[in-house]
C-alpha cells in the first residue's frame, strides 16, 4: 500500500543534487527516529516543552549530519567517482544496496534505543558490544526482545520500505561529454570540495578551534542532562565511543597531598574491637526499584501502587533500613564490582573495560584471609555477563551457576534458574559451608519478558507495568528462602544484605527524575534483632563493603569508594554517570558536572522534580571539590592499576 502512495516515475537529476537529496532523506529519516524516541519515552522527559523540543531538534540536526556522514563515507565516494561506468545499471544496483544496508543499521540502532533507552537511561554505546561478548544466551534474548516489541522491526521495515522508494524517484543523469579525461578531471575538485565539507560535517563545525563533537556536546540544546538522550543519535554514540578508553588520568588537584585531603578511598580501621566471624549473606535482587516497595513508599496512594514485595516489607520493620539508598549504574553488570567490592559505575562497568584485570579487593578477597570461605551464586548460564570472570578476578573462592545448578527443568528458558528453586539451592548450599562464611546471592527472574512459573500464573497482581507480577514472584522466593534458612544452624549468626542490582522503570511519576532513576532498597538484617532503625541520610551501593567490613571490625586497611555508612561523621555522598554527565549527590542537593564544568545544580527535596537550576545563584564551591576528588581518585588508580592498599 505505501508504494502505491508514493511517486513511481523516476527522475533523472544532475548527479549532485541526487546525492544531497538522497542525503537529506537519511536527515528526515533521523529526525523521525528522534521524535518517535521522544514519545515513547516522554515520562523520561517532564521538562520538556514544544519550544525547548524544537531546540533538541536542531540540535540533533548537528549529531545527525556527523553520523551520517561517518555511516555513507564510503557510499560518498563510490558516488563520486569520476568515471563513466558509475551510470551503469549494475553500479547503480549495487549503490543502492551498499546504501540501504549502511543506512538499515543505523536506522535499526536508533530504533531499537527506543525501547533500550528505558532500562539504560542512555543512548546504547560501543560497550553495548562487549557487554554482549559476556552474555550467554544472547539468541533466545534477542528473539524475545523482537516478539515483545514487534513495533520495532515493523517500524524498521516500513522505513526501509519507504527509504527505498523514495531512493529510487531519483536518478543521476550521466554527463554527455565527449571527453571522459576531461568528466574524470572535472570530477576531482567535487570531491575534494565534498571531503572538506564532509569533514567539517562530522567535526560539527569548521572553525580551527572547533574539535570534533563529542556526546556531551548535546548539553548545549537541552535544559538538563537526561535529554541529551534525545539531541543524540545511536550510531554518533557508537562511532564517539569505539576504542575509546574509560579510565584517563584527571589532573584537577596539584598535589597527591591535596587530592587525599579532600577525599580519599583508603579505610585505615580504627575499631579497638576483636573481629567478629558473623557471616555475610549479601542478596542482590534483580531489578528491585525503591518503587516497588511499599514500606518505603508511605505517600503512594494509588492502588495500583500497592507494595509487592509483602515479605520484604516484613523484614525492614525488623531490620536497618536506608530509605534513601541508590544504584551506582543502571545495568546489573554495574551492579556487581559496586556491591560487592565498592567500585562504582563511572563512564564504563568495570567488568567490560580495559583496566578489568587490575587486582581489586572485595568482600571476598578481604574476608578469606579472616578464614572466610566465599562463594558468589547466580542461576544464570555460567559465563552470563561475565560475573564468573569477575567474581574470580575479585577473589571468590567459588561461582555457583546454573552449570552447578544442573536441574534444566528449572530453567526459565531466557535467564536462568527460576528464583524460588535456586533460593532454595543457595539456602542448601550455604548449610554445607564451613563458618564463617562470606556468600553473594544474584536473582534473575525479575527481568524482561516478565514471566513467571507457570504454577504461578495469575496468582500474582500485575499492577502497572507486566513487571509487578515477577517483583511479586521474587519476593515470594525470598520469603521461602528465609523460611527454610531460620530451621539452620548458621542463620542466627549471619548479617543480611538486601539490596538491588538497579533501579528500572515503574511507571510512578515522582520515579521519573534522573536522581530517583537510581533509587533502590538497601537493608541490612540481623536475627537476633540488633540491627534496626531507620536511616533517612544518603546511602549507596559502594557503601555495603566498607558498612560490612566496619561491622565485622575487620582489622586491617583496604581500598572502597564508598563511605561507612555505621560511621556517624561519615560525609554521605551519592555518585552516578549519566548521559556523559556525574551525578553527584549531597544533602538535599544534586550537581551535575559535564565536560569538567559544573552545568546544574538543583534542591532535590524542595524541587523533586529537578525543573529549577540554581547554578549562578547559589555558591557550592567547597561541593564542586569532592566529585571531582572522587573522580580524579578513579580514574589514576584505575590507569595506574592501584585499586588496593599499598600500589
Amino acid at each position: 500500500m505505501l508504494k502505491r502512495l508514493l511517486p513511481t516515475k523516476r527522475i533523472e537529476a544532475n548527479e549532485y543534487l541526487v546525492l544531497l537529496y538522497r542525503f537529506s532523506l537519511l536527515m528526515l529519516v533521523y529526525s523521525v527516529c528522534r521524535i518517535l524516541f521522544f514519545l515513547f519515552n516522554t515520562a523520561s522527559f517532564p521538562k520538556v516543552t514544544f519550544f525547548s523540543f524544537l531546540t533538541i531538534l536542531k540540535g540533533g540536526l548537528m549529531f545527525d549530519t556527523s553520523a551520517l556522514l561517518y555511516l555513507n563515507a564510503v557510499y560518498i565516494l563510490l558516488f563520486l567517482l569520476p568515471l563513466q561506468f558509475k551510470f551503469s545499471s549494475w553500479y547503480q544496483k549495487f549503490l543502492k544496496w551498499f546504501f540501504m544496508f549502511t543506512n538499515g543499521v543505523g536506522i535499526a540502532f536508533n530504533l531499537i534505543d527506543i525501547v533500550y533507552f528505558r532500562y539504560i537511561l542512555k543512548r546504547t554505546t560501543a560497550s553495548m558490544f562487549d557487554v554482549a561478548a559476556f552474555d550467554a544466551g544472547n539468541t533466545n534474548l534477542i528473539m524475545r526482545f523482537f516478539y515483545d516489541f514487534w513495533y520495532i522491526p515493523l517500524m524498521l521495515v516500513v522505513f526501509m520500505f519507504a527509504l527505498s522508494a523514495l531512493y529510487d524517484m531519483l536518478k543521476p543523469k550521466p554527463f554527455r561529454l565527449r571527453n571522459q579525461f576531461i568528466y574524470f578531471l572535472s570530477g576531482l575538485p567535487v570531491i575534494f570540495i565534498v571531503f572538506v565539507l564532509s569533514v567539517i560535517g562530522m567535526r560539527g563545525g569548521w572553525r580551527h578551534s572547533t574539535r570534533p563533537i563529542n556526546m556531551n556536546n548535546a548539553g548545549a540544546f537541552v535544559q538538563a542532562p537526561e535529554e541529551m538522550a534525545i539531541v543524540q543519535n545511536t550510531p554518533f554514540c557508537i562511532f564517539r565511543t569505539w576504542g575509546k578508553k574509560a579510565f584517563v588520568h584527571k589532573k584537577y588537584f596539584a598535589s597527591e597531598e591535596e587530592l587525599n585531603r579532600i577525599y580519599s578511598p583508603v579505610h585505615i580501621p580504627q575499631s579497638v574491637e576483636p573481629p567478629k566471624k558473623d557471616n555475610v549473606v549479601i542478596i542482590i535482587l534483580e531489578s528491585f526499584s525503591r518503587a516497588f516497595v511499599g514500606s518505603l513508599n508511605p505517600q503512594l496512594t494509588d492502588p495500583r501502587d500497592r507494595s509487592y514485595t509483602p515479605f520484604l516489607d516484613s523484614l525492614i520493620h525488623e531490620s536497618l533500613v536506608f530509605t534513601n539508598a541508590f544504584a551506582n549504574g543502571r545495568k546489573s553488570i554495574d551492579a556487581i564490582p559496586s556491591v560487592t567490592a565498592s567500585i562504582p559505575a563511572l563512564v564504563l562497568p568495570y567488568v567490560i573495560s580495559e583496566r578489568s584485570g587490575n587486582a581489586i579487593n572485595s568482600i571476598a578477597s578481604l574476608l578469606s584471609p579472616q578464614g572466610y570461605q566465599t562463594a558468589f551464586f547466580h542461576g544464570a548460564p555460567n559465563g552470563s555477563m561475565g560475573f564468573d570472570a569477575f567474581t574470580k578476578i575479585a577473589g571468590f573462592q567459588r561461582y555457583v551457576g546454573k552449570n552447578e545448578y544442573g536441574i534444566e527443568a528449572d530453567f526459565d528458558g531466557i535467564w536462568g534458574v527460576w528464583d524460588e528453586p535456586f533460593f532454595q539451592f543457595f539456602a542448601h548450599e550455604m548449610n554445607k559451608m564451613q563458618e564463617p562464611f562470606a556468600t553473594t546471592l544474584f536473582s534473575v527472574s525479575s527481568h524482561h519478558p516478565y514471566e513467571i512459573p507457570a504454577k504461578y500464573k495469575g496468582k500474582f497482581p500485575e499492577g502497572r507495568i507486566p513487571l509487578n507480577k515477577c517483583i511479586r514472584y521474587t519476593d515470594h522466593s525470598l520469603q521461602k528462602f528465609f523460611d527454610t534458612a531460620r530451621k539452620m544452624p548458621w542463620f542466627k549468626n549471619t548479617l543480611f544484605v538486601i539490596t538491588a542490582d538497579h533501579a528500572v522503570d515503574s511507571d510512578i511519576k515522582e520515579y521519573y527524575t534522573s536522581v530517583n532513576y537510581f533509587a533502590i532498597p538497601l537493608i541490612f538484617y540481623k536475627p537476633d534483632g540488633s540491627l534496626k532503625g531507620v536511616d533517612n541520610e544518603l546511602a549507596e551501593q559502594i557503601d555495603i563493603l566498607p558498612t560490612v567490613l566496619s561491622y565485622l571490625n575487620y582489622p586491617n586497611p583496604y581500598l572502597a569508594f564508598g563511605t561507612n555508612l555505621f560511621d556517624k561523621n561519615s560525609r554521605r555522598f551519592v555518585i552516578n554517570y549519566i548521559q556523559d554527565s556525574y551525578q553527584f549527590l549531597s544533602g538535599d542537593y544534586a550537581f551535575y558536572l559535564t565536560d569538567d564544568k559544573l552545568t546544574a545544580i538543583y534542591n532535590r527535596k524542595e524541587d523533586p522534580e529537578l525543573k529549577k537550576n540554581l547554578i549562578g545563584t547559589v555558591d557550592f564551591t567547597v561541593e564542586q571539590l569532592l566529585p571531582k576528588a572522587i573522580v580524579q581518585q578513579f580514574n589514576n588508580r584505575m590507569a595506574d592499576n592501584r585499586m588496593v592498599v599499598g600500589k
